[in-house]
């Protein structure tokens, strides 16, 4: 039997038999999505059938099992990292980049790797099954254990799942698969939300696990219903420039370990390869010049060494322009008003352009004081040291505010050769680090007065 549909409205909740272009409640346009209201899915005590069908009982939290969550290795260090260490069986891991940026590629050859320790079988809803053969082909992937299915439909998908019993298992990609029980187009939000529930559902119930591959928008964020990403266990996206070789994992969610850890690869004739060595791969090799400086970033547990350059140049405008890549333009634009207030720099008549080398995102405030220095460098055209690294986060007070793993920056900076460092006066280690002159600063102008 068909199940109950009804259209809600985004905008004001209400609720239609049938799908209208303009909601008569609110008024807002192509705002109706489909829903099911009702299932036929009832045990023999016609209760709703979940995800095991147990029986539910409170219970103290100290008295709650708790065991190790078993992992098993992709075979690919990097993506192990994001992952927490590995893929925990029973889990819903959501991918999501740019067209292009590799994520079918990933996945045909992590997937190829586990089929040499567990089942799998790989679902692809946008390829045929030669273009997937070519494609492993092209990558060298032998690929004897793994199974191929082309389909769309999420039901037949799960009929040969049941059939096969895959420990691990790809759907590339969540928005080409659509369900029977709606009647709106593969990839509308309705498809998607139905589609990953089947497969959720399927996973918890068989454990096997399960990498969903997500299309962007133009704004960069997964298409479809923003709850697709509460529905899953982990969500990884792909960042980095396709023009460029070098392409980043970020974890956003995940709930077997930690979020924001950082996977890198490069782009080969082979497929992704892992770089294990990211710090090497930002750090410039050219001759140093005026508006740069190398700071310690920290993505997850991982310390990164990047270089920050900035340009000052005189603005010819009534609104001098404020450009950043890879770092918050508002956080700029306040910067600025610190150094001028504090550290007595003015920059209100310039043009003030900054950049992080080599696509990387820098979403944390330590790199608030190694942004400030590279304008002043640029502005006063002075060279910084080539072996002096710089982190801490500026207040609004012009102090300069300790960060987190700060030790754990300054024993990567030594490993790649630099020989100085400012930095917060609280993240200053106990024990002295050798070979690493440490130059300690409570606010701005004791940092202004170091270079």
């Amino acid at each position: 039997m068909r199940e109950k549909l009804a259209y809600y409205c985004s905008e004001c909740g209400a609720s239609f038999p049938k799908w209208s272009g303009q909601c008569s409640d609110c008024g807002a346009w192509n705002s109706l999505s489909e829903t099911i209201v009702s299932r036929k899915k009832v045990d023999d005590r016609g209760r709703f059938a979940g995800y095991a069908g147990a029986e539910s009982a409170i219970q103290p939290l100290n008295e709650v099992g708790v065991k190790e969550v078993a992992r098993i290795p992709t075979g690919i260090f990097e993506l192990d990292r994001v992952l927490g260490g590995g893929l925990v069986m029973g889990s819903v891991v959501l991918l999501g980049g740019d067209p292009g940026i590799g994520k079918s590629t990933l996945l045909l050859q992590g997937i190829v790797s586990l089929g040499e320790s567990c089942s799998t079988l790989y679902v692809t809803g946008e390829e045929s099954l030669q273009q997937v053969g070519l494609r492993a082909r092209r990558l060298d992937l032998q690929g004897a254990n793994l199974r191929l299915l082309s389909e769309t439909r999420v039901e037949r998908i799960l009929d040969h799942a049941k059939h096969e019993k895959p420990n691990v298992m790809v759907i590339d990609s969540i928005q080409t698969v659509y369900s029977d029980a709606l009647q709106s187009a593969p990839g509308a939000v309705a498809q998607v939300r139905e589609s990953a529930a089947q497969l959720v559902r399927f996973a918890k119930q068989t454990n096997t696990a399960i990498f969903l591959v997500g299309h962007v928008t133009k704004d960069g964020a997964l298409a479809g219903p923003r709850v697709l990403e509460h529905m899953v266990d982990t969500v990884l996206y792909f960042e980095g420039d396709t023009g460029s070789q070098f392409r980043m994992i970020r974890a956003i969610k995940n709930r077997f370990g930690a979020v924001n850890e950082l996977g890198v690869f490069a782009m080969t004739e082979k497929g992704l390869r892992e770089v294990t060595n990211p710090s090497a791969i930002f750090l410039s090799r050219h001759e140093k010049a005026s508006g740069s400086v190398i700071m310690v970033t920290r993505e997850g547990s991982r310390p990164l060494l990047v270089e920050v350059q900035a340009l000052v140049a005189e603005s010819h405008m009534g609104n001098p322009r404020r450009v950043t890549v890879g770092l918050d333009q508002n956080r700029l634009a306040m910067l600025l008003a610190v150094l001028h207030r504090h550290g007595g720099v003015v920059m209100y008549d310039q043009d003030v352009f900054v950049n992080v080398v080599g696509g990387v995102r820098v979403t944390e405030t330590g790199a608030d004081l190694a942004l400030l220095l590279a304008a002043i460098s640029s502005l006063r055209d002075y060279v910084l040291p080539q072996d002096l690294i710089v982190f801490g986060e500026v207040g609004l007070a012009g102090e300069i505010r300790p960060v987190q793993g700060g030790e754990d920056r300054l024993k990567e900076a030594v490993k790649h050769g630099f020989t100085k460092a400012i930095v917060p006066a609280s993240n200053v280690p106990k024990r002295k680090i050798e070979g690493l002159n440490i130059m300690a600063v409570n606010n701005l102008r004791e940092a202004i007065s170091q270079i």
